[in-house]
């Protein structure tokens, strides 16, 4: 499937809000510029935008809507992506995850030109509603741990129509209107994702206790009034120290977040004809 100007330009904002996201500092267990291998993250969010690109493609050139045939390719391409990714990254898949809900958003943009930004989470919905018959029978660790415990893991996210982004979309535009500063704005929707997450690489990790510990701690920060204050600019801080003391890690929410940021980075965007 030959990717055009508009499926590279589709990727390349996936993968730069991809990189945003990595940038924001301090993000409370999660990596960001103060690690010695940002260089890697970098590079590794650079490597999925091949893949990225073709999911658009395969969405633009479909004939009709969402189907079982689109949301099988987009499984076979996002596998691929993954496995090109940790190649490039000497075996560490370092965004492992975070291709199924950009890629399912990106294909919702290439399919749906016309939609407005908020409406992509509806339109990855009606995608991911179709089964992949070539998924592997296997489940992932997070299949296996969100059966575990209930929880509605990535598959229920993206069948949800991606809730998580939509707070954090929410989010980014209560914290601007209150006048804070870009990375702050960003910073509190990332908290706010974790609130309500159920986070399953903190499940798999840490059990239900070390998910309760990451959703009280990101509310308390906005608690003291999210992360332009000072208050909550502390409570941001000791949670930080806090959540990598314990090796806890709420990668899921991050992704989210990068999710919320591209879809947020099409506000401008022209209408592509089909």
């Amino acid at each position: 499937m030959t990717a055009n100007h508009a499926d590279e330009l589709l990727a390349r904002s996936a993968t730069d809000a991809l990189l945003a996201e990595a940038a924001l500092t301090p993000k409370p267990g999660l990596p960001d510029t103060r690690e010695a291998d940002f260089g890697a993250l970098r590079w590794s969010a650079r490597s999925l935008a091949p893949g990225l690109a073709a999911m658009a493609a395969a969405a633009r050139r479909t004939d009709g809507g969402p189907s079982r045939g689109l949301r099988e390719e987009l499984g076979w391409i996002g596998r691929s992506t993954e496995r090109s990714m940790a190649r490039a990254n000497a075996g560490t898949a370092l965004h492992h995850g975070a291709v199924w809900p950009l890629g399912l958003l990106v294909a919702s943009a290439a399919l749906e030109p016309g939609a407005a930004p908020d409406e992509l989470p509806a339109a990855a919905r009606r995608i991911a509603a179709f089964p992949d018959r070539s998924a592997p029978r296997r489940p992932s660790p997070g299949g296996s741990v969100a059966s575990r415990y209930g929880a509605a893991g990535a598959r229920g996210e993206a069948s949800a129509g991606f809730p998580h982004v939509r707070r954090a979309l929410a989010a980014l535009r209560t914290a601007r209107q209150a006048g804070a500063r870009e990375p702050q704005a960003r910073l509190d929707a990332l908290l706010t994702v974790m609130c309500t997450l159920q986070d399953t690489g903190v499940l798999h990790a840490a059990g239900p206790q070390g998910l309760r510990q990451v959703q009280a701690g990101a509310r308390a920060v906005l608690d003291e009034g999210g992360t332009n204050s000072a208050r909550g600019a502390e409570a941001l801080r000791a949670l930080d120290v806090e959540l990598r003391t314990r090796n806890l890690h709420p990668r899921g929410s991050a992704h989210l977040l990068a999710g919320a940021l591209f879809v947020d980075s099409l506000k401008c965007r022209t209408p592509t004809p089909r």
